[in-house]
């Protein structure tokens, strides 16, 4: 299983932007798809997009569709949630997962490995 290290939560204001990354390390050399979830105390964990392991195929919940991206730099091991048009509701601790598989999936049960997670706070 390879580990991941989210980064770049911070604290911001409604209507600014975020990027966060996921790096991997470990056995980086498997095929693996990447998704980011994100949790508050009142809720479960919540899919937020996912990306395949390289030829970019996305999916993303309708919450954020529009303004969050998903991308991802496999010569760096790291993929990137670009966050805009943040809202207080996006409030959330922000988890990267992975999966040996092509392609990725919306529920967390299907995912191996898992960061520590990232706080995002929006302000309004």
């Amino acid at each position: 299983q390879v580990q991941l290290v989210e980064s770049g939560g911070g604290l911001v204001q409604a209507g600014d932007s975020l990027r966060l990354s996921c790096a991997a390390s470990g056995p980086t050399d498997s095929t693996y798809a990447t998704a980011w979830f994100r949790q508050t105390p009142r809720k479960e964990r919540e899919f937020v997009g996912t990306i395949s392991w390289n030829d970019g195929y996305t999916n993303y919940a309708n919450s954020v569709k529009g303004r969050f991206t998903i991308s991802r730099d496999n010569t760096k091991n790291t993929v990137y949630l670009q966050m805009n048009s943040l809202q207080p509701e996006d409030t959330a601790v922000y988890y990267c997962a992975a999966r040996e598989a092509y392609y990725g999936s919306p529920f967390p049960e299907d995912y191996d490995s898992w960061g520590q997670g990232t706080q995002v706070t929006v302000s309004s």
